[in-house]
Protein backbone atom coordinates (compact mmCIF):
# COMPACT_ATOMS: atom_id res chain seq x y z
CA UNK A 1 0.00 0.00 0.00
CA UNK A 2 1.36 3.72 -0.49
CA UNK A 3 2.55 5.67 2.35
CA UNK A 4 1.15 8.81 0.85
CA UNK A 5 -2.30 9.43 2.08
CA UNK A 6 -4.77 10.05 -0.67
CA UNK A 7 -3.18 8.29 -3.74
CA UNK A 8 -3.54 4.76 -2.76
CA UNK A 9 -6.08 2.81 -5.10
CA UNK A 10 -7.57 -0.32 -3.41
CA UNK A 11 -8.87 -3.24 -5.88
CA UNK A 12 -12.53 -3.25 -4.11
CA UNK A 13 -13.93 -1.39 -1.12
CA UNK A 14 -16.54 -3.12 0.24
CA UNK A 15 -19.35 -0.44 1.97
CA UNK A 16 -20.89 -2.16 5.05
CA UNK A 17 -19.18 -4.80 7.25
CA UNK A 18 -22.18 -6.91 8.50
CA UNK A 19 -22.17 -10.52 7.35
CA UNK A 20 -22.41 -9.59 3.52
CA UNK A 21 -19.97 -7.35 3.47
CA UNK A 22 -17.59 -9.22 6.07
CA UNK A 23 -17.83 -12.63 3.70
CA UNK A 24 -16.96 -9.89 0.83
CA UNK A 25 -14.02 -9.07 2.02
CA UNK A 26 -12.75 -12.44 3.41
CA UNK A 27 -13.16 -13.91 -0.30
CA UNK A 28 -11.39 -11.54 -1.73
CA UNK A 29 -8.69 -11.08 0.70
CA UNK A 30 -8.12 -14.23 0.46
CA UNK A 31 -7.56 -14.31 -2.80
CA UNK A 32 -4.74 -11.91 -2.92
CA UNK A 33 -6.88 -8.57 -3.46
CA UNK A 34 -6.29 -5.18 -2.04
CA UNK A 35 -9.67 -4.15 0.18
CA UNK A 36 -10.98 -1.51 1.87
CA UNK A 37 -14.00 -1.79 3.93
CA UNK A 38 -15.88 1.36 4.78
CA UNK A 39 -18.45 1.09 8.15
CA UNK A 40 -20.33 3.60 9.30
CA UNK A 41 -20.82 2.06 13.09
CA UNK A 42 -17.45 2.48 15.37
CA UNK A 43 -18.10 -1.43 16.27
CA UNK A 44 -19.68 -4.50 15.75
CA UNK A 45 -23.52 -4.15 15.40
CA UNK A 46 -23.12 -6.98 18.23
CA UNK A 47 -27.04 -7.50 18.22
CA UNK A 48 -29.12 -10.02 16.69
CA UNK A 49 -30.55 -9.50 13.34
CA UNK A 50 -30.60 -12.63 10.85
CA UNK A 51 -31.00 -15.53 12.57
CA UNK A 52 -31.13 -18.64 10.34
CA UNK A 53 -28.83 -20.05 7.67
CA UNK A 54 -28.38 -23.11 5.50
CA UNK A 55 -26.14 -26.01 4.08
CA UNK A 56 -25.12 -23.88 1.37
CA UNK A 57 -24.18 -20.52 3.53
CA UNK A 58 -22.38 -22.91 5.89
CA UNK A 59 -20.35 -24.47 2.76
CA UNK A 60 -19.44 -20.72 2.49
CA UNK A 61 -18.36 -20.34 5.86
CA UNK A 62 -16.33 -23.56 5.35
CA UNK A 63 -14.23 -22.08 2.63
CA UNK A 64 -14.18 -18.46 4.86
CA UNK A 65 -12.38 -21.20 7.35
CA UNK A 66 -14.96 -20.33 10.64
CA UNK A 67 -17.43 -23.44 10.59
CA UNK A 68 -15.72 -25.83 12.44
CA UNK A 69 -15.55 -23.32 15.21
CA UNK A 70 -18.63 -22.14 15.00
CA UNK A 71 -20.39 -24.82 14.99
CA UNK A 72 -20.63 -25.09 18.72
CA UNK A 73 -22.42 -21.79 18.89
CA UNK A 74 -25.22 -23.50 16.58
CA UNK A 75 -28.50 -25.43 17.05
CA UNK A 76 -29.05 -27.96 14.38
CA UNK A 77 -32.86 -27.94 13.87
CA UNK A 78 -34.57 -30.68 12.03
CA UNK A 79 -38.37 -28.92 11.36
CA UNK A 80 -40.06 -26.12 10.91
CA UNK A 81 -43.70 -26.15 11.73
CA UNK A 82 -46.69 -23.70 11.41
CA UNK A 83 -49.22 -24.34 13.80
CA UNK A 84 -52.72 -22.77 14.08
CA UNK A 85 -53.94 -21.09 17.82
CA UNK A 86 -55.09 -23.94 18.46
CA UNK A 87 -51.95 -25.65 18.10
CA UNK A 88 -53.43 -27.79 15.16
CA UNK A 89 -50.20 -28.58 12.82
CA UNK A 90 -50.83 -26.96 8.96
CA UNK A 91 -47.29 -27.17 7.67
CA UNK A 92 -44.45 -29.03 8.34
CA UNK A 93 -40.81 -28.51 6.70
CA UNK A 94 -38.09 -31.25 7.00
CA UNK A 95 -34.32 -30.68 7.38
CA UNK A 96 -31.68 -33.08 7.12
CA UNK A 97 -29.21 -33.53 9.77
CA UNK A 98 -26.42 -33.63 6.37
CA UNK A 99 -28.00 -31.84 3.14
CA UNK A 100 -26.62 -32.23 -0.46
CA UNK A 101 -24.14 -29.26 0.50
CA UNK A 102 -22.49 -31.96 3.40
CA UNK A 103 -23.57 -29.61 6.25
CA UNK A 104 -26.84 -29.64 7.79
CA UNK A 105 -29.92 -27.87 5.88
CA UNK A 106 -30.62 -25.52 8.86
CA UNK A 107 -28.35 -23.86 11.45
CA UNK A 108 -29.94 -21.39 13.98
CA UNK A 109 -27.50 -19.15 15.62
CA UNK A 110 -26.52 -15.88 17.20
CA UNK A 111 -25.34 -13.30 14.61
CA UNK A 112 -22.82 -11.41 16.75
CA UNK A 113 -20.75 -14.89 17.79
CA UNK A 114 -21.18 -15.21 13.84
CA UNK A 115 -19.78 -11.50 13.27
CA UNK A 116 -16.66 -12.16 15.67
CA UNK A 117 -15.77 -15.22 13.98
CA UNK A 118 -16.12 -13.47 10.24
CA UNK A 119 -14.48 -10.65 11.84
CA UNK A 120 -11.01 -11.88 13.26
CA UNK A 121 -10.72 -13.57 9.97
CA UNK A 122 -10.97 -10.46 7.97
CA UNK A 123 -8.48 -8.59 10.51
CA UNK A 124 -6.26 -11.43 9.93
CA UNK A 125 -5.90 -10.77 5.97
CA UNK A 126 -2.95 -8.55 5.62
CA UNK A 127 -4.38 -7.30 1.98
CA UNK A 128 -7.84 -5.90 3.84
CA UNK A 129 -7.98 -2.70 5.77
CA UNK A 130 -11.04 -2.82 7.88
CA UNK A 131 -12.06 1.12 8.56
CA UNK A 132 -14.55 1.68 11.37
CA UNK A 133 -16.68 4.78 12.29
CA UNK A 134 -16.33 5.65 8.10
CA UNK A 135 -19.87 6.66 7.42
CA UNK A 136 -19.61 6.94 3.55
CA UNK A 137 -21.66 10.84 2.16
CA UNK A 138 -20.49 10.82 -1.26
CA UNK A 139 -19.96 8.13 -4.16
CA UNK A 140 -19.15 8.62 -8.08
CA UNK A 141 -18.32 5.75 -10.20
CA UNK A 142 -16.02 6.54 -13.16
CA UNK A 143 -14.77 4.68 -16.24
CA UNK A 144 -11.75 4.22 -14.17
CA UNK A 145 -13.03 3.39 -10.65
CA UNK A 146 -15.07 4.66 -7.68
CA UNK A 147 -14.05 8.00 -5.76
CA UNK A 148 -15.98 7.42 -1.69
CA UNK A 149 -15.64 10.27 0.87
CA UNK A 150 -16.76 9.17 4.32
CA UNK A 151 -18.24 11.36 7.19
CA UNK A 152 -15.47 14.27 8.55
CA UNK A 153 -12.63 12.98 6.17
CA UNK A 154 -12.17 14.88 3.37
CA UNK A 155 -9.59 12.47 1.44
CA UNK A 156 -11.17 9.92 -1.21
CA UNK A 157 -11.25 6.51 -0.76
CA UNK A 158 -10.27 5.01 -4.51
CA UNK A 159 -10.70 1.65 -5.49
CA UNK A 160 -11.28 0.19 -9.00
CA UNK A 161 -14.91 -1.51 -7.92
CA UNK A 162 -16.82 -1.21 -4.85
CA UNK A 163 -20.02 -3.75 -3.25
CA UNK A 164 -22.50 -1.84 -1.34
CA UNK A 165 -23.22 -4.62 1.59
CA UNK A 166 -24.70 -1.26 3.32
CA UNK A 167 -28.38 -2.86 3.74
CA UNK A 168 -31.75 -2.12 3.20
CA UNK A 169 -31.38 1.82 3.34
CA UNK A 170 -28.71 1.46 1.27
CA UNK A 171 -26.94 4.87 0.93
CA UNK A 172 -24.86 3.70 -2.47
CA UNK A 173 -28.49 2.38 -3.61
CA UNK A 174 -30.18 6.08 -3.43
CA UNK A 175 -26.80 8.15 -4.77
CA UNK A 176 -27.17 5.80 -7.93
CA UNK A 177 -30.16 7.10 -7.89
CA UNK A 178 -31.60 2.96 -8.17
CA UNK A 179 -35.17 2.24 -7.94
CA UNK A 180 -36.82 -0.93 -5.80
CA UNK A 181 -39.63 -3.32 -7.30
CA UNK A 182 -41.92 -3.60 -4.23
CA UNK A 183 -44.27 -6.61 -3.91
CA UNK A 184 -46.25 -5.11 -1.63
CA UNK A 185 -46.05 -7.00 1.09
CA UNK A 186 -45.25 -5.10 4.33
CA UNK A 187 -45.63 -5.60 7.70
CA UNK A 188 -45.11 -4.10 11.64
CA UNK A 189 -43.68 -6.62 14.00
CA UNK A 190 -41.95 -6.77 17.08
CA UNK A 191 -38.79 -8.56 18.12
CA UNK A 192 -37.67 -9.68 21.29
CA UNK A 193 -34.23 -11.22 22.16
CA UNK A 194 -33.76 -13.54 25.50
CA UNK A 195 -30.38 -14.94 26.77
CA UNK A 196 -31.18 -18.08 28.39
CA UNK A 197 -29.92 -18.69 32.03
CA UNK A 198 -31.62 -21.66 32.52
CA UNK A 199 -33.16 -24.91 31.35
CA UNK A 200 -35.97 -23.90 29.06
CA UNK A 201 -38.52 -26.08 27.03
CA UNK A 202 -38.99 -23.72 23.85
CA UNK A 203 -40.50 -24.54 20.27
CA UNK A 204 -37.11 -23.88 18.50
CA UNK A 205 -38.91 -22.95 14.83
CA UNK A 206 -42.50 -22.61 15.12
CA UNK A 207 -45.02 -20.11 13.29
CA UNK A 208 -47.79 -19.54 15.79
CA UNK A 209 -50.67 -18.80 12.74
CA UNK A 210 -53.16 -17.06 15.66
CA UNK A 211 -55.77 -14.38 13.22
CA UNK A 212 -55.74 -13.06 17.05
CA UNK A 213 -51.82 -12.84 17.35
CA UNK A 214 -49.50 -13.85 14.85
CA UNK A 215 -46.16 -15.06 16.89
CA UNK A 216 -42.80 -15.79 15.48
CA UNK A 217 -40.47 -18.57 17.67
CA UNK A 218 -37.35 -18.66 16.77
CA UNK A 219 -34.33 -19.77 18.39
CA UNK A 220 -31.04 -18.06 17.74
CA UNK A 221 -28.51 -20.76 19.12
CA UNK A 222 -27.99 -23.00 22.27
CA UNK A 223 -28.20 -19.90 24.12
CA UNK A 224 -30.50 -17.22 22.94
CA UNK A 225 -33.93 -17.32 21.85
CA UNK A 226 -36.30 -14.51 20.06
CA UNK A 227 -40.33 -13.95 19.67
CA UNK A 228 -42.06 -11.91 17.15
CA UNK A 229 -44.95 -10.68 17.12
CA UNK A 230 -47.09 -8.99 14.42
CA UNK A 231 -48.30 -5.43 15.73
CA UNK A 232 -51.43 -3.68 14.85
CA UNK A 233 -49.32 -0.81 13.55
CA UNK A 234 -46.07 0.94 14.08
CA UNK A 235 -47.62 3.29 16.80
CA UNK A 236 -48.66 0.93 18.82
CA UNK A 237 -44.71 -0.38 19.41
CA UNK A 238 -43.94 2.35 22.16
CA UNK A 239 -46.69 0.81 24.50
CA UNK A 240 -46.27 -3.05 23.80
CA UNK A 241 -42.20 -2.79 23.76
CA UNK A 242 -42.51 -2.14 28.09
CA UNK A 243 -40.76 -5.33 29.35
CA UNK A 244 -43.45 -6.41 31.73
CA UNK A 245 -45.76 -6.60 28.21
CA UNK A 246 -43.48 -8.42 26.99
CA UNK A 247 -43.10 -10.70 29.60
CA UNK A 248 -46.58 -11.23 29.16
CA UNK A 249 -46.38 -12.12 26.05
CA UNK A 250 -44.10 -14.82 26.49
CA UNK A 251 -45.10 -16.44 29.84
CA UNK A 252 -47.15 -19.09 28.23
CA UNK A 253 -43.56 -20.54 26.95
CA UNK A 254 -40.86 -19.18 28.52
CA UNK A 255 -40.34 -18.50 32.58
CA UNK A 256 -38.94 -14.79 33.58
CA UNK A 257 -36.59 -16.56 36.15
CA UNK A 258 -35.19 -18.72 33.71
CA UNK A 259 -33.92 -15.63 30.83
CA UNK A 260 -33.42 -12.19 30.33
CA UNK A 261 -34.71 -9.77 28.21
CA UNK A 262 -32.00 -8.49 25.98
CA UNK A 263 -33.20 -6.52 23.37
CA UNK A 264 -36.99 -5.02 21.79
CA UNK A 265 -36.74 -3.62 17.94
CA UNK A 266 -39.47 -3.19 15.82
CA UNK A 267 -39.34 -4.30 11.93
CA UNK A 268 -40.88 -3.88 9.18
CA UNK A 269 -40.83 -7.03 7.01
CA UNK A 270 -40.63 -6.19 3.25
CA UNK A 271 -40.36 -7.47 0.06
CA UNK A 272 -38.11 -5.39 -2.53
CA UNK A 273 -35.98 -5.97 -5.44
CA UNK A 274 -33.70 -3.36 -6.51
CA UNK A 275 -33.90 -2.62 -10.22
CA UNK A 276 -30.80 -2.58 -11.06
CA UNK A 277 -27.62 -4.11 -8.89
CA UNK A 278 -24.88 -2.34 -10.64
CA UNK A 279 -24.40 1.33 -11.68
CA UNK A 280 -20.85 1.39 -13.79
CA UNK A 281 -18.10 0.05 -10.95
CA UNK A 282 -20.29 -0.41 -8.16
CA UNK A 283 -22.17 -3.59 -7.52
CA UNK A 284 -25.25 -3.68 -4.59
CA UNK A 285 -25.35 -7.00 -2.59
CA UNK A 286 -27.16 -8.31 0.49
CA UNK A 287 -30.12 -6.29 1.52
CA UNK A 288 -29.18 -3.26 -0.44
CA UNK A 289 -30.37 -5.07 -3.76
CA UNK A 290 -32.97 -7.24 -2.64
CA UNK A 291 -35.33 -7.49 1.39
CA UNK A 292 -37.66 -10.40 1.96
CA UNK A 293 -39.96 -11.74 4.34
CA UNK A 294 -38.14 -13.65 7.27
CA UNK A 295 -40.14 -16.63 7.36
CA UNK A 296 -37.67 -19.20 4.79
CA UNK A 297 -34.96 -17.97 6.92
CA UNK A 298 -33.50 -16.63 3.52
CA UNK A 299 -32.40 -13.21 3.86
CA UNK A 300 -28.61 -13.66 5.15
CA UNK A 301 -28.32 -16.54 3.18
CA UNK A 302 -29.27 -14.72 -0.43
CA UNK A 303 -26.82 -12.01 0.51
CA UNK A 304 -24.32 -14.89 1.32
CA UNK A 305 -24.67 -16.11 -2.25
CA UNK A 306 -24.23 -12.65 -3.72
CA UNK A 307 -20.91 -12.25 -2.22
CA UNK A 308 -20.12 -15.41 -3.95
CA UNK A 309 -21.19 -14.75 -6.93
CA UNK A 310 -19.62 -11.90 -6.99
CA UNK A 311 -16.45 -12.70 -5.18
CA UNK A 312 -14.57 -14.86 -7.91
CA UNK A 313 -15.85 -12.64 -10.67
CA UNK A 314 -14.21 -9.41 -9.22
CA UNK A 315 -11.18 -11.70 -9.08
CA UNK A 316 -11.23 -12.85 -12.61
CA UNK A 317 -11.92 -8.92 -13.79
CA UNK A 318 -9.42 -7.84 -11.75
CA UNK A 319 -6.52 -10.18 -12.58
CA UNK A 320 -7.92 -8.88 -16.78
CA UNK A 321 -11.16 -10.47 -17.80
CA UNK A 322 -13.93 -8.34 -19.42
CA UNK A 323 -15.78 -6.36 -17.06
CA UNK A 324 -18.73 -7.23 -19.00
CA UNK A 325 -18.36 -10.63 -16.58
CA UNK A 326 -20.02 -8.44 -14.04
CA UNK A 327 -22.93 -8.18 -16.16
CA UNK A 328 -24.01 -11.67 -15.52
CA UNK A 329 -23.99 -10.90 -11.59
CA UNK A 330 -28.07 -9.80 -11.56
CA UNK A 331 -28.52 -12.41 -14.36
CA UNK A 332 -27.59 -15.01 -12.11
CA UNK A 333 -28.91 -13.89 -9.11
CA UNK A 334 -32.40 -12.08 -9.45
CA UNK A 335 -34.05 -15.01 -10.74
CA UNK A 336 -33.40 -17.19 -7.29
CA UNK A 337 -33.89 -13.81 -5.44
CA UNK A 338 -37.45 -13.44 -6.71
CA UNK A 339 -38.42 -16.89 -6.46
CA UNK A 340 -37.25 -16.78 -2.63
CA UNK A 341 -39.71 -13.65 -2.28
CA UNK A 342 -42.48 -15.27 -3.48
CA UNK A 343 -42.08 -17.94 -1.47
CA UNK A 344 -42.27 -16.10 1.58
CA UNK A 345 -44.89 -14.14 0.42
CA UNK A 346 -47.04 -16.86 0.37
CA UNK A 347 -45.76 -18.37 3.60
CA UNK A 348 -46.54 -14.94 5.24
CA UNK A 349 -49.75 -14.30 3.92
CA UNK A 350 -50.51 -18.02 5.83
CA UNK A 351 -49.17 -16.74 9.07
CA UNK A 352 -50.33 -13.00 9.18
CA UNK A 353 -54.03 -13.92 8.26
CA UNK A 354 -56.14 -11.74 10.71
CA UNK A 355 -59.69 -12.48 9.73
CA UNK A 356 -60.83 -15.77 11.59
CA UNK A 357 -63.04 -16.82 9.02
CA UNK A 358 -60.68 -16.63 6.51
CA UNK A 359 -58.19 -17.92 8.86
CA UNK A 360 -60.48 -21.23 10.15
CA UNK A 361 -60.92 -22.00 5.97
CA UNK A 362 -57.15 -21.83 5.89
CA UNK A 363 -56.52 -24.08 8.39
CA UNK A 364 -58.86 -26.77 6.75
CA UNK A 365 -56.94 -26.59 3.52
CA UNK A 366 -53.83 -27.02 4.86
CA UNK A 367 -54.97 -29.63 7.41
CA UNK A 368 -56.76 -31.39 4.60
CA UNK A 369 -53.66 -31.23 2.25
CA UNK A 370 -50.61 -32.12 4.78
CA UNK A 371 -52.83 -35.75 5.56
CA UNK A 372 -53.28 -36.10 1.98
CA UNK A 373 -49.50 -35.92 1.44
CA UNK A 374 -48.47 -37.87 4.39
CA UNK A 375 -45.17 -36.29 4.69
CA UNK A 376 -43.25 -33.13 5.46
CA UNK A 377 -42.23 -30.39 3.22
CA UNK A 378 -38.65 -29.84 2.00
CA UNK A 379 -37.64 -26.39 0.90
CA UNK A 380 -36.22 -26.34 -2.71
CA UNK A 381 -35.12 -23.17 -4.48
CA UNK A 382 -34.07 -22.71 -8.19
CA UNK A 383 -30.37 -22.60 -9.25
CA UNK A 384 -29.03 -19.55 -11.41
CA UNK A 385 -30.56 -17.58 -14.53
CA UNK A 386 -28.40 -16.74 -17.49
CA UNK A 387 -25.21 -16.20 -16.98
CA UNK A 388 -21.88 -17.92 -17.08
CA UNK A 389 -23.27 -21.21 -18.24
CA UNK A 390 -23.53 -23.50 -21.01
CA UNK A 391 -26.89 -24.90 -21.93
CA UNK A 392 -26.74 -28.41 -20.07
CA UNK A 393 -29.82 -29.26 -18.00
CA UNK A 394 -27.64 -29.08 -14.45
CA UNK A 395 -26.26 -25.91 -15.57
CA UNK A 396 -26.70 -23.47 -12.78
CA UNK A 397 -27.73 -25.64 -10.57
CA UNK A 398 -26.06 -26.11 -7.30
CA UNK A 399 -23.26 -29.19 -7.27
CA UNK A 400 -23.78 -31.26 -4.46
CA UNK A 401 -20.62 -32.30 -1.89
CA UNK A 402 -19.70 -35.59 -0.79
CA UNK A 403 -17.34 -36.87 1.21
CA UNK A 404 -14.36 -38.06 -0.14
CA UNK A 405 -11.01 -40.44 0.21
CA UNK A 406 -8.02 -39.21 -1.37
CA UNK A 407 -4.48 -40.79 -0.86
CA UNK A 408 -5.34 -42.02 2.68
CA UNK A 409 -7.51 -38.02 3.91
CA UNK A 410 -10.90 -38.30 4.09
CA UNK A 411 -13.28 -36.17 4.57
CA UNK A 412 -15.46 -33.23 2.89
CA UNK A 413 -14.82 -32.68 -0.48
CA UNK A 414 -13.91 -29.21 -0.55
CA UNK A 415 -11.31 -30.02 2.32
CA UNK A 416 -9.59 -32.94 0.72
CA UNK A 417 -9.33 -32.14 -2.81
CA UNK A 418 -9.92 -28.10 -2.62
CA UNK A 419 -12.18 -25.17 -3.89
CA UNK A 420 -11.90 -22.83 -7.02
CA UNK A 421 -12.84 -23.94 -10.37
CA UNK A 422 -13.35 -28.05 -10.71
CA UNK A 423 -13.79 -30.33 -13.30
CA UNK A 424 -14.39 -33.33 -12.37
CA UNK A 425 -14.65 -36.70 -14.50
CA UNK A 426 -16.15 -39.74 -13.88
CA UNK A 427 -13.94 -41.95 -14.09
CA UNK A 428 -14.70 -45.44 -12.70
CA UNK A 429 -14.97 -47.05 -16.19
CA UNK A 430 -11.43 -45.83 -16.46
CA UNK A 431 -11.99 -43.31 -18.92
CA UNK A 432 -9.67 -39.76 -17.80
CA UNK A 433 -9.05 -36.76 -19.42
CA UNK A 434 -6.42 -36.37 -22.64
CA UNK A 435 -3.36 -34.35 -21.78
CA UNK A 436 -4.30 -31.22 -23.86
CA UNK A 437 -7.53 -30.91 -22.19
CA UNK A 438 -6.03 -31.21 -18.52
CA UNK A 439 -3.22 -28.60 -19.74
CA UNK A 440 -5.94 -26.44 -21.48
CA UNK A 441 -7.70 -26.65 -17.73
CA UNK A 442 -4.49 -26.08 -15.90
CA UNK A 443 -3.99 -23.13 -17.87
CA UNK A 444 -7.49 -22.03 -16.31
CA UNK A 445 -6.74 -22.71 -13.06
CA UNK A 446 -9.28 -25.48 -13.34
CA UNK A 447 -8.44 -28.22 -11.17
CA UNK A 448 -9.43 -31.64 -12.69
CA UNK A 449 -10.17 -34.56 -10.57
CA UNK A 450 -11.36 -38.15 -11.56
CA UNK A 451 -14.30 -40.11 -9.35
CA UNK A 452 -12.78 -43.81 -9.47
CA UNK A 453 -13.60 -47.10 -7.73
CA UNK A 454 -10.88 -47.52 -6.26
CA UNK A 455 -7.91 -45.26 -4.65
CA UNK A 456 -5.51 -44.20 -7.57
CA UNK A 457 -2.40 -41.92 -7.73
CA UNK A 458 -4.66 -39.28 -9.94
CA UNK A 459 -8.25 -39.70 -8.89
CA UNK A 460 -10.74 -40.11 -5.18
CA UNK A 461 -13.82 -42.59 -3.77
CA UNK A 462 -16.71 -41.19 -3.26
CA UNK A 463 -17.08 -42.60 0.89
CA UNK A 464 -21.01 -41.74 0.81
CA UNK A 465 -21.68 -42.17 -3.06
CA UNK A 466 -22.73 -38.91 -3.70
CA UNK A 467 -20.99 -38.24 -7.12
CA UNK A 468 -21.18 -41.53 -8.35
CA UNK A 469 -25.32 -41.44 -7.95
CA UNK A 470 -25.13 -37.27 -9.50
CA UNK A 471 -23.09 -38.85 -12.42
CA UNK A 472 -25.58 -41.69 -12.60
CA UNK A 473 -28.91 -39.64 -12.34
CA UNK A 474 -26.89 -36.91 -14.95
CA UNK A 475 -25.58 -39.52 -17.55
CA UNK A 476 -22.95 -36.84 -18.04
CA UNK A 477 -19.07 -37.84 -18.49
CA UNK A 478 -17.95 -34.67 -16.59
CA UNK A 479 -18.82 -31.93 -14.64
CA UNK A 480 -17.39 -28.54 -14.31
CA UNK A 481 -18.69 -26.01 -11.53
CA UNK A 482 -17.43 -23.01 -10.48
CA UNK A 483 -15.90 -21.09 -6.88
CA UNK A 484 -19.62 -20.49 -5.61
CA UNK A 485 -20.50 -24.16 -5.94
CA UNK A 486 -22.68 -23.98 -9.05
CA UNK A 487 -22.41 -26.28 -12.23
CA UNK A 488 -21.02 -23.75 -15.20
CA UNK A 489 -21.93 -27.04 -17.76
CA UNK A 490 -21.57 -30.45 -18.57
CA UNK A 491 -20.08 -32.90 -20.82
CA UNK A 492 -22.03 -35.86 -21.92
CA UNK A 493 -18.59 -36.89 -23.75
CA UNK A 494 -15.17 -36.75 -22.84
CA UNK A 495 -14.16 -35.02 -26.39
CA UNK A 496 -16.62 -32.45 -25.35
CA UNK A 497 -14.81 -31.19 -22.33
CA UNK A 498 -12.81 -28.62 -24.25
CA UNK A 499 -15.59 -26.52 -25.64
CA UNK A 500 -16.79 -26.50 -22.18
CA UNK A 501 -13.61 -24.85 -21.10
CA UNK A 502 -13.89 -22.75 -23.70
CA UNK A 503 -17.09 -21.37 -22.25
CA UNK A 504 -15.14 -20.44 -19.08
CA UNK A 505 -11.96 -19.45 -20.85
CA UNK A 506 -13.87 -16.99 -23.12
CA UNK A 507 -15.38 -15.35 -19.88
CA UNK A 508 -12.38 -15.35 -17.59
CA UNK A 509 -9.45 -15.09 -20.07
CA UNK A 510 -7.31 -11.50 -20.77
CA UNK A 511 -8.04 -10.90 -24.23
CA UNK A 512 -4.05 -10.66 -24.73
CA UNK A 513 -2.95 -13.78 -22.58
CA UNK A 514 -3.21 -17.71 -23.70
CA UNK A 515 -5.12 -19.79 -21.90
CA UNK A 516 -2.22 -21.82 -21.08
CA UNK A 517 -0.04 -19.05 -19.80
CA UNK A 518 -2.34 -17.30 -17.63
CA UNK A 519 -2.30 -17.55 -13.77
CA UNK A 520 -5.32 -19.81 -12.49
CA UNK A 521 -7.98 -17.86 -9.93
CA UNK A 522 -7.44 -18.47 -6.50
CA UNK A 523 -9.72 -21.02 -4.39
Amino acid sequence: MSEQKGTHVYDVAVIGYGPVGMVTAALLGQAGHDVVVLERYPTLYNLPRAAIFDDETMRTFDRVGIARDLLPTLHVQRNYEWRNGAGELLIEHDFAAVGRQGWAEWYMMYQPELEDALDHVVRGLGSVEVRMDSRVVALDSTHEGVDIRVDGDGTPVSARYAVACDGGNSFTRGRLGIGQDDYGFSEPWMVCDFRLTGPAEVPKARQVCDPGQPVSIISLGPRHHRFSFMLDSEESFPVERDPDRVWARVAAYLDRSRAELIRVATYTFRSLVADRWRGGRVLLAGDAAHQMPPFLGQGMCSGIRDAQNLAFKLDAVLRGADDALLDTYQSEREPHVRAVIVKGIELGRVQTTRDPVAAAERDARLIAQREADGRPEKMRFPGLGPGLRDDSPQAGQLMPQGRVESHGVEGLFDDVLGRGFVLLVDGRDGASLDAPSTEFAAGLGVAVHHLTDRPTTEGFTDTDGVYGRWFDETGRAAVLWRPDFYVLGTAGVLPDVPALLKTLASAIEPAHTPATAREGIRP
